[in-house]
């Protein structure tokens, strides 16, 4: 008799070869182009853990998190939730088995929560929709939701516009833990906050992880904060993941120049003083450029990086970069 499939040890969300190509309209009526949101991206999501995606606007941050979150069918690829294929779920699995495990908190809670309806009522739509207790239960948890983000109880009946930002966005933090997922993706959930509560927001994520077991997807052009709340960082570039691996290896000794002009421009008091200043725009999705997508920016591109895109290296313990010319390994080690 075969033993049962011990799938603790499993990611929890993972992505292998992903490619999500748009069409869109472009030089005539008649012309389709193809833009390229992902190519060939692969990352795990793992059950507890804080996973950080940074990367300029217009990167592929979001079109991941959409990807990781089932609202986003890949173009190519698989994505497997806890080693199902989740796209070869039936419909109805799908939306009560994987819907229900996985969270979603919007850039700004001004627009992702529905002006007209109380907190109550927002905070009771998932449990109504899938059915979860009686009316009573769904009552006192919603209770147990204030509670839990650090919302008094007089807030229940408020409208979203009667509340600060602050408080929209524990109401969309709470709106997220209503069905008790495993998984949360937070899109750039601070950006549109004031500066005084950002960090609030922040440290109320990283208790609820730690209370509630919940692994995260983080999303942010920031990478020092990504850096102090991630346990892993993937850098993504024009829809690819050029560097992924802890958050100490790649924000303390990264390795791919891309990463490294990142942190310059985000610099802490203490460490990389001089600012790395990229020349030229961005290429664009719809035409990228051969072999690695940041030779056109890079000081270090040369005509090795305009071949193919470059193999993956291995630095050990998960730390992993695509470039033909990597920052010296010594140079990186001694800033950490």
């Amino acid at each position: 008799m075969t033993a049962p499939k011990d799938t603790t040890m499993e990611p929890l969300v993972r992505l292998d070869h992903i490619h999500v190509r748009h069409k869109a309209r472009s030089g005539g009526l008649l012309r389709r182009d193809a833009v390229h949101a992902l190519t060939d991206a692969s990352l795990e999501v793992r059950r507890g853990e804080i996973l950080g995606l940074v990367g300029e606007s217009g990167c592929g941050k979001s079109t991941l998190a959409r990807v990781v979150t089932g609202l986003q069918r890949p173009t190519e690829g698989e994505v497997y939730f806890k080693g199902q294929d989740l796209w070869r779920m039936p419909a109805a699995e799908r939306r009560t088995r994987f819907g229900a495990s996985v969270g979603v908190i919007f850039q700004d809670p001004s627009t992702a929560l529905n002006p007209r309806l109380s907190v109550s009522r927002i905070l009771r739509d998932p449990l109504d929709v899938h059915g979860r207790g009686t009316q009573a239960e769904r009552a006192r948890r919603v209770e147990e939701l204030l509670d839990l983000v650090g919302l008094p109880g007089h807030t229940m009946g408020a409208l979203p516009g009667q509340l600060s930002g602050g408080q929209r966005q524990r109401v969309a933090i709470a709106r997220a833990l209503a069905l008790e997922p495993e998984l949360i993706v937070a899109d750039e959930p601070t950006s549109a906050l004031d500066v005084s509560v950002r960090a609030q927001i922040l440290n109320l994520l990283v208790d609820l992880r730690s209370r509630l077991g919940l692994a995260m997807v983080f999303i942010s052009h920031d990478v020092q904060t990504v850096r102090y709340l991630a346990d892993r960082i993937a850098v993504l570039y024009l829809g690819r993941v050029v560097e992924e691996g802890r958050a100490a290896q790649v924000s303390g000794a990264s390795r791919h120049p891309y990463t490294e002009a990142l942190l310059s421009a985000t610099p802490s008091l203490l460490e990389r003083p001089e600012r790395i200043v990229l020349h030229g725009p961005v290429p664009s999705a719809t035409n990228p450029p051969s072999g690695c997508p940041f030779r056109t920016r890079c000081w270090k591109a040369d005509d090795a990086c305009a071949t193919v895109f470059p193999a993956v290296s291995d630095g050990g313990d998960g730390h992993r970069w695509h470039c033909v010319h990597p920052q010296p390994a010594a140079d990186t080690a001694a800033a950490v």
